[in-house]
């Protein structure tokens, strides 16, 4: 059971990253950067979710054991 649950928190997560990127690309691309300044502006909040994501699973880790 905490297999699977651990599983889904770490798929949740990559689906917000994902949803935080490409929205962050939107917005640019609506601001009117070009192409390749909308894809860099998209990588911008990656790496911040991903680093909650650490966060998330210790603290899972912590609580589950």
């Amino acid at each position: 059971m905490t297999v699977a649950v651990v599983l889904l928190t770490i798929a949740m997560v990559l689906v917000v990253a994902l949803l935080a990127a490409s929205g962050a690309g939107k917005l640019a691309r609506l601001d009117g950067a070009t192409y390749p300044t909308a894809r860099a502006r998209a990588a911008a909040p990656f790496p911040p979710v991903m680093t909650l994501a650490n966060a998330v699973a210790s603290a899972l880790v912590a609580f589950l054991n």
